[in-house]
C-alpha cells in the first residue's frame, strides 16, 4: 500500500512539474551580413503552457587579452534611438507547442564589427513587464502553473554585426607541429565541427567543437603525431571543409 501511495505522489509530481513552458530559440550564435539590418528571429515553445519572454541585450565588449565584457546599450548622440541592437517586440507572448518571432534591428554605424548578447528569458508576467494582459489572466497563468515552478528555463544567444564593407582574409600557417589560421579581415571567422580524431580509430575522437576567429586574433592547435583535425572554415556564405594529419 505505501509503495502504492509512493507511486502515486511521484506520478502527481511529474504531472505537475511538467506544467510548464519550455522555450527553444534555435541557434545560439546569429549573424547580420554587411548588406542587412534587421534579422528574424524565432522562439519556440515546446511546452504545455503559454511563455511570456522578456527579450534583453546587452553590447559584449572584447579586450586585447581576449576577455570580454557586457555593458547595455547606450543611446545615440539625437537621443532618438539606443547606438546598437534592439528587439521589436521586445515581449512575447509564445503559445503552448508554439513560435513567435522578434525582429532584431540594428542601429548605429556599420564600420567596425560588434557583437551582443541576446538573452531570451521566460517570466510570470507583472503589471510592470508590459506584456498586453489584463490582471485576471496574470492571476490566472500564475495558477495554471505548477506548484513551485517560480524560476524558468532562459537562453542567451551571441549576435554577431558585420560592418557593412565586410572584407574576408583568412591566412593559413601549416606548419610541422603547429597549425595557425590568423583573421586578417574585419568580420568575425567561424572553425565549424572542429574534430580531433586518431587516424586509426576512428572512435578515439575528441568532443567537436566550434570557434570563433575575431578580426586580428589567431585561431592555433598543436598537431599530434597519428592523429587528424577536421573542420570547417566558415567565411560568411562561403564554407570550406579542411583535413589537416598530425
Amino acid at each position: 500500500m505505501k509503495r502504492l501511495l509512493a507511486l502515486f505522489g511521484f506520478c502527481l509530481f511529474t504531472q505537475t512539474v511538467h506544467a510548464a513552458p519550455s522555450i527553444n530559440i534555435g541557434t545560439v550564435y546569429d549573424y547580420l551580413d554587411g548588406d542587412k539590418s534587421t534579422y528574424l528571429k524565432r522562439v519556440f515553445n515546446g511546452g504545455d503552457s503559454t511563455a511570456f519572454v522578456k527579450v534583453n541585450i546587452l553590447e559584449i565588449l572584447y579586450e586585447a587579452d581576449g576577455t570580454s565584457r557586457e555593458v547595455p546599450l547606450k543611446t545615440q548622440a539625437d537621443g532618438n534611438a539606443r547606438d546598437g541592437l534592439m528587439a521589436s517586440p521586445a515581449r512575447l507572448i509564445v503559445p503552448a507547442n508554439g513560435m513567435q518571432g522578434t525582429r532584431l534591428l540594428y542601429m548605429g554605424e556599420r564600420d567596425r564589427e560588434r557583437y551582443f548578447r541576446v538573452r531570451f528569458v521566460p517570466v510570470v508576467p507583472e503589471k510592470e513587464d508590459e506584456f498586453a494582459v489584463s490582471s485576471e489572466d496574470r492571476e490566472d497563468y500564475k495558477k495554471s502553473l505548477s506548484a513551485g515552478v517560480t524560476v524558468l528555463a532562459g537562453y542567451g544567444a551571441v549576435f554577431f554585426v558585420r560592418p557593412k564593407e565586410t572584407r574576408f582574409d583568412s591566412a593559413i600557417e601549416n606548419e610541422v607541429g603547429n597549425y595557425r589560421i590568423r583573421n586578417n579581415g574585419n568580420t568575425v571567422v567561424v572553425i565549424d565541427e572542429f574534430k580531433d580524431c586518431a587516424v586509426k580509430n576512428e572512435q578515439d575522437c575528441q568532443p567537436t567543437t566550434k570557434h570563433h576567429i575575431l578580426a586580428g586574433r589567431t585561431f592555433q592547435f598543436e598537431k599530434q603525431a597519428g592523429r587528424e583535425y577536421r573542420f570547417t572554415l566558415v567565411e560568411g556564405e562561403s564554407s570550406k571543409k579542411l583535413d589537416v594529419k598530425g
